[in-house]
């Protein structure tokens, strides 16, 4: 159990802010994660690193010569948002390139991803390697579907070690990419951790029994067996790795992984045994590491990491590091601690800040709009509010649970949003700063979905002299459209386009009908429910390794199942009244 916090709220600020005072002379916070204390020097490539928080010293601990130049740091178990990766890439930034590494998740992939493009449209030569180490996650064939664990760290200082002797962008990039072609892993878990301010863990594993293929966000295992001793536990972690060897191999960097609870004694009775096992393969162990490098929160479970090396490989893995959490060699004594240069603005014709301007020439129309707007988005987050611990329960059962939590958050930044927005401003702009405050506070899939959707429902509605029934149709038509863009999910791949199209093309009927708008929402609400509930037959085919997606048959999608909450109360209030209209 996590059992130190002020607020749950602020638990990664405040984790952060003291993870910086205490390396001060290592690394410096930005809004949105740290970076080096000391600048880059001018031309260098910047490795830029990041997922979810709750897994340190991933992100924060590896930044540092030989390392990262910088990490970008979400929500406890949530995926940084786009403004946030942008923030300390610009900071890092040192003229270059920027290469993105990190686990293949879906809100990291989409978040970072719109990063990457930003930067691109500044004149940034911006690059991304996915990392996908995770054997349990994805079969062989389909190795460019695995997530990353705690294979990141291989990942991270091949690329920050050719980073760091002057590489260019192509080469390091190159680089990660063949390390993480030849980096394998494989964990278990023996019980579940807990998310701050929560009084029970994500999963728990039974007595006298491990999970094998463990996530880091808090995930259960993909299969149970009994627990095993030492020697066959080491045997267990290595096979699948032993059985991806590459051809005439036989050097490799091992790292046997703590995740949070697993004492160090512990992992080393099991390193012990890891050694044997694999000197019996003929391997020879090239500058092995033995601790907690990727861990989950609290969670007690282990994991086994290996790098296939060729000379290239190993010349990098062997080069020095320093940083918070991981040394390797000599890189020379400190540089006197001197304060970070300002984060770098936007290059001139970049896009328009994040935060919308108000536009002077809003019709009555629009701001009438914008009225319903603001008290809609409070409906929707006083409904999500009310089952938020349902949605963490859907979302636990072949996730990490923190849909219900990642929800309200998007919702209640962009609740603030509208209420602190210009009295005057136009639906367009509302929806738009609202849809921004939802990407950037909630963070991960959801919140770059409905931030996305949010944001485009806005732009559709525009600012028009009247509004018809027929422009709220086209406005859900373009959100739906955008959901399915930014997430490439279809119909039936158990998410919240499942409930999203049966909504979007009941309200198409029923106002082509000719009936009242407020019935409409009520049929529309209707068919996002049936597609909802119809989310519990399907299997999902994206975001979850394929064992999970399994246990999640029988119950319908969180992300479907939000959708429908909140189309319900909209309709409701439709229903009931207009008052504030």
């Amino acid at each position: 159990m996590t059992r130190i916090f002020a607020d749950p709220d602020s638990f990664v600020a405040d984790a952060l802010r003291g993870f910086a005072a205490a390396h001060r002379d290592e690394v410096a916070l930005v809004d949105g994660g740290v970076v080096r204390a000391q600048p880059l020097e001018p031309g260098r490539v910047a490795v830029l690193i990041g997922g979810g928080s709750g897994h340190y010293p991933a992100f924060a601990g590896f930044v540092g010569p030989g390392l990262a130049a910088g990490a970008v740091c979400g929500n406890i178990f949530t995926s940084p948002s786009t403004a946030q990766a942008l923030r300390v890439a610009r900071s890092a930034d040192a003229g270059g390139g920027v290469l993105f590494t990190y686990g293949r998740y879906a809100g990291d992939v989409i978040h970072f991803g719109e990063a990457e493009r930003r930067l691109r449209a500044e004149g940034v030569d911006a690059r991304t390697v996915l990392i996908t180490d995770d054997v349990a996650s994805a079969p062989p064939e389909a190795r460019d579907e695995r997530r990353g664990i705690a294979g990141i760290l291989c990942v991270f200082h091949i690329a920050g070690a050719a980073a760091e002797r002057g590489d260019s962008i192509d080469d390091v990039e190159r680089l990660a990419a063949h390390a993480n072609s030849r980096t394998r892993s494989h964990g278990v878990a023996f019980a579940g951790c807990t998310l701050p301010g929560a009084d029970h863990p994500l999963f728990e594993v039974p007595a006298g029994v491990m999970s094998i293929g463990l996530g880091i966000h808090g995930e259960p295992g993909v299969r149970d067996v009994p627990l095993q001793r030492a020697p066959e536990l080491a045997a267990t972690l290595a096979a699948p790795l032993l059985a991806e060897r590459p051809d005439g191999c036989a050097r490799a960097a091992v790292i046997l992984n703590g995740l949070g609870s697993v004492k160090y004694e512990e992992l080393f009775v099991l390193f012990a045994h890891v050694v044997e096992h694999l000197r019996g393969h003929g391997i020879e162990i090239v500058e092995p590491e033995c601790g907690e490098f990727v861990t989950s929160l609290d969670m007690a479970g282990v994991s086994l990491t290996v790098l296939w090396l060729d000379e290239e490989l190993e010349e990098l893995w062997r080069a020095p590091a320093s940083s918070p959490a991981f040394r390797k060699g000599a890189v020379g004594g400190p540089a006197p601690h001197t304060a970070r240069r300002a984060p770098a603005t936007p290059r001139a014709g970049t896009e328009a800040a994040a935060v919308p301007q108000v536009a002077a020439s809003a019709t009555d129309a629009s701001r009438r709009a914008a009225a319903i707007a603001r008290r809609l988005t409070r409906v929707a987050r006083d409904a999500v509010a009310a089952q938020v611990d349902l949605l963490g329960e859907l979302d636990s059962i072949a996730g990490d649970g923190d849909h219900g939590i990642g929800m309200l958050r998007g919702l209640n930044a962009a609740a603030d949003a509208v209420e602190t927005a210009d009295v005057g401003a136009g639906v367009r702009e509302l929806l738009g700063g609202a849809g921004d405050a939802w990407s950037e506070r909630a963070g991960g899939t959801s919140g770059a979905l409905w931030g996305a959707a949010v944001a485009e429902l806005g732009r559709s509605l525009g600012n028009p002299d009247h509004f018809t029934a027929e422009d709220v149709v086209a406005a859900v038509a373009a959100a739906s459209a955008r959901v399915a863009e930014v997430g490439g999910a279809g119909p039936g791949d158990k998410t919240m386009i499942d409930a999203i199209a049966p909504f979007r093309d009941a309200l198409a009927a029923h106002v082509q009908a000719g009936e009242d708008l407020a019935a409409c929402m009520v049929a529309a609400a209707t068919a996002a429910r049936v597609g909802a509930d119809a989310t519990a037959a399907m299997k999902p085919r994206l975001g979850r390794a394929r064992p999970l997606a399994e246990r999640s048959v029988g119950h319908p999608d969180p992300g479907a199942t939000s959708f429908w909450i909140i189309a319900d109360a909209i309709a409701r209030d439709a229903v009931g009244g207009r008052e504030g209209e």
